[in-house]
């Protein structure tokens, strides 16, 4: 077999339904590649729907396992997977008709390598894109440099090849084989940054090469608000002292005048006058306010994996 998708999900019934049609819906030959979604312990109507659609796709597979995060759900997935590429994506992201074609093009260009592709991950058109949504993405217009978390394709407009730090796995695919013999790291339980640093053990360990393709297009059904910053800050926090302990020398954890300073634009006077700017602009020059609350929830999930610690 070509092709292994491996989905994690959780909670997510409604829209994993799409994630799945899109998927049976590709060029390729059913015969050319398979299905595997893991249920991470989800309480909604997951099963249901998995059932269904694997009695129908006889390519499609599903497991259950208790809640343990994307890691270790993805890790079950890539042990029953078959094919001789892995193609990672969550259960939000509804493919293009050629997505999985495009993987497999440029695997088959590289092939002599340990390549990875990555695709490109838009927001899905039914979304109204906000301010907050932009900013996780692209930073603003203003401030673009104060960008989020999601992600930052476009650091890699008119480019062949992205660094370990665009190992997202909301779209991409690699050798099955390299997964096996370096699977996630347990250690990262929450969301945040295990796919990052699986991009760079690869890197470091296996010389991985990434490369872009944007026609790989997988369109992200997820709408995000200023409420789902602090839980997402705050386990890239913890996360961030996870990596700095494994490797120093990427220096996650920022400096001490670093901290001081987001301790600063992050206090509840700043914050109170950077919101205050962001209303009277109707949201316009956002990204710093954004940026500031961002720094105070992921130093409070750096303090508390930091004092848990010791």
């Amino acid at each position: 077999m070509l092709l292994s998708v491996v989905i994690p999900t959780y909670n997510r019934s409604s829209i994993l339904k799409e994630c799945l049609m899109a998927l049976a819906a590709q060029d390729l030959p059913a015969k050319d590649f398979e299905v595997i979604v893991v249920d991470d312990g989800s309480r909604d109507q997951t099963r249901k729907v998995l059932e269904a659609f694997t009695a129908k796709h006889k390519n499609f597979h599903f497991f259950s396992q208790e809640n343990q995060g994307q890691g270790i759900a993805r890790n079950f997935g890539i042990k029953k997977a078959k094919g001789n590429i892995i193609v990672l994506i969550g259960d939000d992201i509804i493919v293009k008709k050629i997505f999985l074609s495009q993987h497999l093009r440029l695997h088959l260009r590289y092939a002599g390598e340990n390549e990875a592709v990555l695709g490109l991950t838009l927001w899905h058109p039914r979304l109204e894109v906000t301010p907050f949504m932009k900013w996780m993405t692209n930073g603003s217009s203003v401030l673009g440099r104060f960008g989020g978390h999601q992600f930052a394709y476009e650091k890699l407009r008119n480019k062949k090849r992205a660094d370990y730090n665009f190992f997202y796995t909301s779209n991409i695919s690699l050798k099955r084989s390299l997964l096996k013999k370096f699977p996630f790291d347990p250690a990262f339980s929450g969301y945040g940054w295990e796919d990052i640093e699986l991009g760079y053990r690869l890197h470091k360990e296996a010389g991985l090469k990434i490369y872009y393709n944007p026609s790989a297009t997988g369109l992200h059904y997820h709408k995000m608000t200023e409420d789902g910053l602090a839980p997402r800050m705050r386990s890239i926090g913890r996360a961030a002292w996870i990596i700095q302990k494994k490797y120093p020398e990427l220096k996650k954890v920022p400096s001490i005048a670093k901290r001081f300073i987001f301790r600063i634009i992050s206090n509840p006077l700043s914050l109170a006058v950077l919101k205050l700017i962001r209303n009277m602009t109707q949201g316009r020059v956002a990204g710093l306010y954004y940026y500031a609350l961002s720094k105070k929830y992921f130093l409070e999930g750096l303090n508390k994996r930091r004092m848990s610690s010791h």
